[in-house]
């Protein structure tokens, strides 16, 4: 599926920090005067400026996201599986230490049983034998001089002695500004953008935090969702109808489509991708630039109401994966 480009999301989002927030920068330098542990900086807007990078982001999300599928799914394979043409992993998140997890996998050529084997959530975020979908750029200030930071000061105790372990040291946070960054998640089923929704709800109630010391309160953000959209890059409008070219594949002008819809049955089977995967919704689609391609827009506001019928398929999922 990588090979072609039937669907994405881009997901526009700000983060606020609503305590201190610190991602270090995993080096101290030599000027006396800065803290010892710095944020991450770069260049930005013509200067230097601490940012949220993509993969701090991502990690924390993946992480979440396999504590939710875990609690209803495992993470190990029956000893007695056969991976039978047609068959399915009955895996939701796979255990990166376990290399006996990736042992079919890695042996195998064919693309389509390689993601039909593969974990739900390394069909999302990728593995060691799969490429991920999802793509997070890092998360710069909207306003530089908005930005907040201080030093705070710290020690680590001794948990037999209760005496000071290490330090005293100071490290800089963040307490204040907004960051703006994007979610790409390309060729995905509706499930697995329903889940991402549910991770995004949970960091922002405080589920889960960013960066340095969380067990310590920090690292709490605000997530706001200012613009989701959903392109179809091989369609067009016509007669109030998204129409796939190349097929007879055609749904209403206001309908959310997941990957496996585009296929024809065979592949779609063949990756496992689930059946009528649509969810009709009050957004109409409109023409891409240039005259080629549907696009879906939820404005500011309108975002929950993408993730609300998402997450009915995710449901769906969840309950198929119970019955089995």
């Amino acid at each position: 599926m990588h090979k072609r480009f039937v669907n994405q999301c881009t997901l526009d989002i700000r983060l606020a920090p609503k305590g201190p927030v610190l991602i270090k920068s995993g080096r101290e330098g030599a000027d006396p005067t800065k803290p010892d542990m710095e944020f991450v900086e770069t260049y930005h807007a013509g200067g230097r400026s601490i940012y949220f990078p993509g993969s701090s982001l991502k990690g924390a999300i993946r992480a979440h996201a396999e504590r939710i599928v875990r609690t209803i799914g495992s993470d190990q394979r029956p000893d007695n599986l056969d991976f039978s043409e047609g068959e399915s992993s009955p895996l939701w998140a796979s255990d990166p230490l376990n290399r006996d997890s990736f042992r079919y996998i890695e042996k195998e050529k064919d693309s389509q049983k390689v993601y039909r084997w593969s974990s739900f959530t390394d069909q999302l975020f990728g593995s060691v034998a799969i490429a991920s979908r999802l793509r997070i750029e890092d998360a710069y200030p909207v306003d530089v001089k908005q930005v907040k930071t201080e030093e705070r000061n710290g020690v680590a105790i001794d948990r037999v002695f209760g005496s000071v372990a290490v330090g005293p040291f100071n490290y800089q946070v963040c307490t204040a500004g907004e960051f703006h960054t994007k979610i790409h998640l390309k060729n995905f089923t509706l499930a697995q953008l329903g889940l991402l929704g549910l991770v995004l709800r949970d960091l922002n109630d405080g589920w889960f935090g960013l960066g340095f010391a969380k067990s310590r309160g920090m690292g709490l953000v605000e997530v706001k969702l200012t613009q989701a959209t959903v392109d179809y890059p091989g369609c067009v409008l016509k007669d109030n109808r998204i129409v796939a070219l190349g097929s007879d594949r055609q749904w209403p002008h206001t309908e959310l489509i997941g990957a496996g819809a585009f296929l024809a049955d065979d592949e779609r089977q063949g990756y496992g991708f689930p059946a009528n995967d649509t969810q009709s919704t009050p957004v109409a689609g409109q023409e891409m630039a240039y005259g080629l391609g549907v696009q879906l827009v939820w404005n500011e506001g309108q975002v929950d109401d993408l993730f609300t019928r998402a997450v009915r398929s995710w449901r769906s999922r969840l309950m198929e994966g119970v019955a089995t």
